[in-house]
């Protein structure tokens, strides 16, 4: 029989969601694959039950209904600061992860060179490796995952084509400086590089950090793709809805990539979601007081657990150092965890480039509730140790 693609050789099943499994075939309290456990905004349920019964129900235009678009990039425009067109400067997707993939499919040849920091979120690895391109991998070091200037330097020295932000940081929670941002930038316009951003996390963040709009960086938008998602932003992360930004002529090539990929985003969950496109400042700025109360009360609980953890500057995960249990394989550990304690956690190996296997991620992205009764669970965590 023919071989199988030579692009999937190394790849393996996610490892978030393979944790995902084991959490529910164990009655663990899921703190690995990052969806909350509370409904979204009612608005949005309310016009979700009065879609349900008038439609739409078939395909809307393949890059994105015009109402969502138009509501999209006028909360967008707001944000960044700048005037997006709906019409030529927007694609809908069936998520982030397929914004992502459009776009390195729309942007790389085989043999380029992408530029990532790790530790990164699993997809970005693996949309390299399917595009045909070869990863550069740029430490973000610990405890507050900054970068080394002259690493980076010596990265885009290699020629990258494109290089991947998530900015705020999953896993690590890190939210780049304007200063580290405009670093980046300076050594993209010298070196004349596509910068591709993962905004997913941008409304969940934590004071004073602030986060800035790579594409609003002087001389940035020509040659920046913004890619994120409505998922976090508002707890629909069933729904699949992501999209691409970015300038017309690179809008042009990414929607014809996505149509071939998907045809289009479900076009009723484009129709219930336009409210909540349109909610004043009021909306995110209680998103951030529930997110940062969420923290605190878990970071609080993990220090009374006696757990050592970093800090996250936005998003909604935190690194545990798992250390002092006496394991080598962090895999084991997180599958311990999740069967013998009953918290489900992602194995920190999964996230870095670097031999890193003395991390696990949590996440907190629950109700009070929950976390309560997960920290509950992690007081006994002595039992793992060896």
């Amino acid at each position: 029989m023919p071989g199988l693609s030579d692009r999937t050789r190394g790849f393996t099943d996610s490892v978030i969601r393979r944790m995902t499994r084991i959490s529910n075939e164990c009655g663990a309290i899921n703190l690995s694959q990052g969806f909350p456990d509370f409904d979204p905004p009612q608005e949005v349920l309310d016009r979700l039950e009065e879609v349900s019964h008038a439609g739409p129900h078939q395909y809307s235009v393949t890059w994105g209904a015009q109402n969502f678009r138009e509501a999209l990039a006028e909360k967008q425009s707001r944000f960044m600061g700048r005037r997006i067109d709906p019409d030529s400067e927007v694609v809908v997707t069936c998520g982030s992860t397929e914004a992502m993939m459009a776009v390195m499919m729309s942007i790389i040849n085989p043999g380029d060179r992408v530029v990532i920091f790790s530790p990164f979120y699993e997809n970005y690895g693996a949309d390299t490796i399917l595009s045909g391109a070869e990863p550069i991998y740029v430490e973000l070091r610990q405890p507050d995952y900054t970068y080394d200037p002259e690493e980076l330097e010596a990265a885009f020295a290699m020629k990258p084509k494109a290089l991947i932000l998530c900015n705020p940081s999953n896993p690590c929670g890190k939210v780049f400086t304007r200063q580290e941002l405009l670093h980046i930038a300076r050594l993209a316009e010298e070196h004349d590089v596509f910068v591709v951003t993962d905004e997913v996390y941008e409304h969940i963040l934590y004071r004073p950090h602030e986060h800035v709009y790579f594409a609003t960086l002087p001389g940035m938008w020509e040659r920046t793709i913004s890619c994120s998602s409505l998922s976090k932003t508002y707890s629909i992360t069933g729904w699949r809805l992501g999209y691409v930004i970015g300038p017309a002529h690179i809008i042009d090539v990414v929607r014809k990539v996505h149509d071939f990929l998907t045809v289009g985003a479900p076009a009723p969950l484009q129709e219930a979601l336009v409210p909540a496109l349109r909610f004043g400042d009021d909306y995110y700025r209680d998103l951030q007081r529930k997110y940062t109360e969420k923290r605190d009360l878990f970071l609080e609980g993990l220090d009374e657990a006696g757990i050592i953890h970093n800090v996250p500057q936005g998003a909604y995960y935190v690194l545990v150092d798992i250390s002092e249990f006496g394991y080598e394989d962090d895999h084991r550990f997180c599958e311990d965890l999740a069967r013998i304690v009953g918290v489900g956690a992602v194995p920190g190996s999964s996230f870095f480039r670097e031999p890193v296997n003395n991390l696990a991620r949590l996440h907190f992205a629950k109700s009070e509730e929950t976390l309560t009764a997960a920290l509950d669970r992690l007081r006994h965590i002595d039992r793992l140790r060896r």
